[in-house]
């Protein structure tokens, strides 16, 4: 019935009590439970999340936790943030002969960092009853023994902590004997026998007793023990210690077989009843005999086993001296033995907490991790002094607790420079010698966005063949970024605003991951020289960083029109006309020019006439160059009144195209002529009138034009860094065709520019390196500029 209500109070019995010291610059919280021992596995131990006043919602993702050793752990914390008893708590087993038993136990929140120290009190349960080593123990009493006398008993064992511990001995009753009990304090109560009464062999040869010792706990447990007590006849002297007290001191990792200390007793006996032998007291446990043992002929007491300060630092042993007679007279003497630390323990550094990764846009003490450091030693011994060894950007700096330390940034990062440091961390003690131990952690230097794309060239220039093929690759750009993964993930895009940019970039595409550029239409000069337009390089950070660059494209020529007659054309459109001229002309006379123009430059634009086609062949000429038809002799009166000349103009293309205009000359008598003339004349006067006006505004247009292009020219040669010490030697070329050359030379080489001929109002482009003309195009409406390129051919 008693232990069923043990069992009820036990589990009614969950007390809390909460400490909470909250610190700002390093958070930090105290909480205290109180649990008994002995509950079952996932008992509920408290709610540490609510108590501190975590974000619920939050913990999984903050990483709450638990840090432990290596060794199993108690406690376990859920998701939830209740921490629940993980495996059974025997207090017993965990405090040893420790009046309050408390478990420290630390927990770790991230994000931020935060440290909580939880303190639980296992509360001792009277879940052990006192037992003794036998179930019964002998002694032998010699009748001499007066009273007074007093005999140590085996006393019993109770694990339980002091509340439930040994708190009496009772004596069954008997005449003889009364019952004393000696405290030894931290090695608990001794029971002693008393005579109370003399013995008498004749009258009892043995006495039996019941000993029972009970415990604190309601109800109460006890054990018992059965003394048999033979009756024997004297040797009535007990041996005795020359000293009242005996104290040693013996340093701790002494070597085994070190000689501590000699007792020494006299009995003043004869023969064997004189002889005294020593050992251990009934009451020295077994921890005791494993270290120490006790030589039964001199005294000597020796260490036997590993002697380890931090384990216990004093050592109280009882040392028993008997006598050799038929009835072994006794007696016992405590020894204490003081052990002296020495500092045979190094540092012990262990990681709490540690970010694996860290920005490299973190600011100047940015906590990477957390370090806690034991020194088992003592005193000076255990005084323990941290540091980094390397030359790197991180600093030790103590925590609001003893022997914690951050490691925090001490300069700004960057990963471009360097992406991974390994912190040596140093703990020394100050011990002498001194030991020391060091520990190495990884910080990786995480990316962060803040590299904008670069582009392996810029600006860019590139150079198409006029008549590519629509949505063939053109040519590419390139572009790099220093960060990495996402970071350094570029994507290329044409610039496509404004309307000008609109107009050139409407036919291009990008390949956004290669920088590919393609043309969706052919390209034709004539149409288009040249033009610019921008790409973007975007990384795919957040926020994503770009750059641009400036593409300027030129187009070149290809030999793809034929010759265009401009005179003579008839009223149709076609290539042909009459001319009339007086029979009685000289040699040398000019019939007609004939007129053409192509639209491509260079040589792909260079005319030459010839005849292919004459009725006399000894009666008109043609001039290669001009196109000029002369006649070649005066007409006779056998020549004919009617001559069909067919003129082929051709272009000095590599593959040439041509073109072929017929001119029909008719012979007239000089009468005929001159009216002829008359009419045409009068025609001609009234469209004079009407051109001389237009020519008049054209002519003003070109002149101004003309200022601007000389300005603009000098400004920009002023402009230029460039040493061009060329001088422009003018080639007037060839009156009858529509090209034109320039000379210049430039150091001690010459160059020849080759292109259409030049115009009055003719200005050379800015930017184009001087290679580049703007020409009024006449087949297009006034004001509209062509760009003619020249091309630069070295001379030798």
């Amino acid at each position: 019935m008693a232990r069923r209500g043990c069992r009820a109070w036990l589990e009614r019995l969950v007390i809390l009590i909460v400490y909470m010291d909250l610190t700002f610059n390093f958070t930090s919280a105290q909480l205290r439970y109180s649990i008994p021992e002995e509950l079952t596995e996932g008992a509920v131990v408290g709610n540490i999340a609510k108590d501190l006043g975590l974000d619920l919602s939050a913990l999984d993702a903050r990483g709450f936790r638990i840090v432990s050793g290596s060794t199993e752990p108690l406690f376990q914390l859920n998701n939830n943030g209740i921490l629940r008893v993980n495996r059974k708590i025997d207090r017993e087993e965990v405090c040893e002969r420790i009046s309050t038993c408390i478990i420290n136990i630390k927990t770790v929140v991230e994000n931020p960092l935060e440290v909580h120290y939880v303190a639980i009190e296992v509360l001792d349960v009277n879940d052990h009853s006192p037992t003794f080593s036998e179930n019964e123990t002998y002694l032998e009493i010699s009748e001499s023994a007066l009273p007074g006398a007093r005999f140590q008993l085996q006393g019993a064992r109770d694990p339980d902590s002091d509340m439930y511990s040994i708190q009496m001995y009772k004596l069954s009753q008997n005449d003889h004997f009364r019952l004393e009990v000696k405290d030894r304090g931290e090695d608990g109560k001794i029971p002693l026998l008393y005579l109370h009464k003399p013995l008498d062999k004749e009258t009892a040869r043995s006495h039996r007793l019941q000993l029972t010792a009970v415990d604190g706990g309601k109800p109460a447990r006890s054990g018992t023990i059965d003394i048999i007590i033979n009756v024997l006849d004297v040797n009535d002297n007990m041996p005795v210690f020359t000293k009242d007290s005996y104290v040693a001191v013996l340093n701790e990792n002494s070597p085994i077989g070190t000689t501590i200390m000699q007792v020494n007793a006299t009995d003043s006996d004869d023969g064997l009843n004189g002889e005294v032998v020593y050992s251990f007291g009934n009451n020295v446990n077994n921890k005791l005999r494993k270290l120490f043992e006790v030589d039964a002929n001199t005294g000597e007491i020796i260490v036997k086993g590993l002697i380890d300060f931090e384990a216990k630092d004093k050592y109280e042993i009882d040392i028993k001296a008997s006598d050799k007679g038929p009835v072994p007279l006794a007696t016992e003497k405590s020894v204490m033995i003081t052990i002296v630390d020495l500092n045979d323990n190094a540092p012990e550094i262990e990681v709490t907490s540690f970010s694996s990764a860290i920005p490299e846009d973190s600011k100047p003490g940015t906590t990477v991790a957390l370090i806690s450091v034991n020194d088992n030693d003592s005193g000076v011994n255990g005084k323990v002094i941290c540091y980094i060894i390397e030359d790197v950007p991180f600093t030790l700096t103590p925590s609001l607790q003893d022997n914690m330390y951050s490691i925090v940034t001490k300069s700004l990062l960057d990963r471009e420079h360097q992406s991974k440091y390994d912190v040596t961390i140093v703990a020394k003690d100050a011990g002498e010698p001194s030991l020391s131990s060091h520990k190495t952690i990884s910080v990786v230097v995480s990316d962060v966005n803040d590299n904008s794309p670069e582009f392996s060239m810029n600006p860019y220039t590139f150079y198409v063949i006029e008549n590519n093929v629509a949505g063939a690759f053109l040519f590419s750009v390139s572009a790099y970024d220093c960060d990495e993964g996402n970071n350094a993930l570029i994507s290329f895009n044409i610039v496509r605003n404004g309307d000008e940019h609109k107009t050139f970039t409407s036919f291009l595409n990008i390949n956004s991951e290669k920088g590919d550029i393609m043309a969706l239409k052919s390209f034709d000069f004539e149409t288009l020289k040249t033009f610019q337009f921008q790409v973007v390089a975007t990384d795919s950070g957040s926020p994503s960083l770009s750059s641009n660059v400036t593409v300027s494209v030129f187009i070149l020529d290809q030999n793809d029109n034929a010759p265009v007659i401009l005179y003579p054309v008839s009223s149709n459109g076609s290539a042909e006309g009459v001319e009339e001229i007086p029979r009685n002309v000289n040699a040398g006379h000019l019939v007609t020019k004939v007129r053409a123009y192509d639209a491509d430059i260079g040589y792909n634009g260079w005319l030459l006439f010839s005849l292919q086609q004459v009725t006399d062949h000894s009666l008109f000429g043609l001039d290669r160059y001009t196109g000029q038809i002369r006649t070649l002799r005066s007409f006779t009166e056998t020549d004919e009144a009617e001559h069909k000349l067919v003129i082929l103009v051709k272009d000095n293309g590599n593959v040439s195209l041509s073109a072929t205009a017929t001119v029909i000359v008719k012979v007239v008598e000089p009468k005929e002529a001159f009216a002829a003339s008359d009419v045409k004349s009068a025609t001609k006067v009234d469209e004079e009138d009407n051109v001389t006006f237009y020519l008049m505004i054209t002519l003003g247009s070109v002149s101004v034009l003309f200022l601007i292009s000389i300005i603009v020219l000098i400004a920009m040669q002023c402009s230029k860094s460039t040493d061009y010490t060329s001088k422009y030697l003018q080639d007037t070329n060839y009156d009858g065709t529509l090209c034109h050359s320039i000379q210049y030379r430039s150091g001690d080489k010459r160059y020849m520019l080759v292109g259409p001929r030049m115009s009055i109002g003719s200005t050379i482009v800015p930017g184009s390196h001087a290679n580049t003309l703007v020409l009024p195009d006449r087949r297009h409406t006034s004001g509209e500029v062509r760009k003619i390129t020249f091309f630069k051919v070295a001379l030798v």
